[in-house]
């Protein structure tokens, strides 16, 4: 498990390395790209990108500390780490958002004045495409490794490769109508289109930071249970169960419930049976923790309990 776990490291380390480079990388070329023009638009974008940067950078941190190892302040892991993580990028974009609707409200009252718009445009394709590929990128490696950090990351670098992409249309069709007066309007549908991923990312990160149960989890969870249930059930066979409860810290499942075994087992049978199925869940679940209480079946007409469970199955 060590050695799964410092590979995963690895990767995700060099994944959001190459992002903050990136970032750092599109954050030059787009503000070139606003000196050139002095386009709202493209100042929307570039302030984007330094939210980019700075989130990159908090994401890194979150990455290296959610793989510290659980210690005597922290027992259940660092994990959650990464739902602040997603929650910091997320409050940044509002906060980019906002000074973006401003700056689109002054270019708009102030008359937008557009100079070379073809050196911006050429600029903000490097930019889309680059924000497309590595935004691509990060949220397969975030999936793949339960990182939300990475997603989270990742689906900004895609919103802003959007942006960009909303940038150039507005661009484009103000050097072919000669109406100035979209530049800012591209803005503001740029802002609005930032608070709404902003929005997103700070749900999944409240949501996570407090313990909302993942309903897919739950499901999985309960269909293993649910095949151990009864005379009829698969081995080890428990009489029923309740209180299923699951939290995630980060990528790091956390489950616990209670079983119900024919009262005639002994201490050390009744703890076989929680753990195999302990280690059932844990192996559809990744990186997690199972806990079952073992408690004795109490009920007259069970019918796993006259099965002849005398003995761990």
């Amino acid at each position: 498990m060590p050695s799964i776990k410092s590979e995963s490291y690895r990767h995700e380390r060099k994944a959001i390395t190459i992002s903050a480079v990136v970032g750092v990388v599109l954050l030059i070329l787009k503000f070139a790209a606003y000196a050139l023009t002095g386009s709202a638009a493209i100042f929307s974008d570039a302030l984007e990108s330094i939210v980019n940067v700075l989130a990159s950078g908090f994401a890194l941190y979150a990455i290296i500390l959610a793989h510290a190892p659980a210690d005597e302040e922290h027992p259940y892991g660092h994990g959650k780490i990464e739902f602040l993580s997603a929650g910091f990028e997320g409050g940044l974009m509002l906060l980019a958002s906002a000074v973006i609707f401003f700056k689109a409200v002054e270019q708009f009252v102030r008359r937008p004045k557009l100079e070379d718009l073809g050196a911006g445009l050429i600029l903000l394709v490097v930019a889309m495409v680059v924000n497309g590929l590595v935004g691509g990128y990060l949220v397969r490696s975030g999936k793949k490794s339960g990182s939300i950090t990475l997603e989270a990351d990742g689906w900004h670098l895609l919103s802003d490769a959007i942006t960009s992409g909303a940038v150039m249309v507005a661009l484009g069709l103000i050097q072919l109508t000669g109406w100035s007066y979209l530049d800012p309007i591209a803005a503001v549908f740029v802002a609005v289109y930032i608070v709404l991923v902003s929005l997103r990312l700070l749900k999944r990160s409240v949501a996570g930071l407090m313990d909302q149960q993942d309903i897919d989890d739950a499901r999985a969870i309960s269909a293993i249970l649910d095949s151990h249930l009864g005379a009829t059930g698969k081995p080890p066979r428990i009489c029923s169960y309740h209180k299923l409860r699951l939290r995630h810290s980060g990528r790091y499942h956390w489950v616990d419930f209670h079983i119900l075994v024919p009262a005639g087992l002994t201490i050390d049978e009744g703890h076989q049976v929680a753990s195999s199925i302990e280690y059932e869940i844990e192996l559809m679940l990744g990186e997690g923790n199972a806990t079952a209480h073992v408690e004795p079946c109490s009920e007259k007409e069970c019918q796993t309990c006259p099965a002849h469970i005398s003995k761990v199955n």
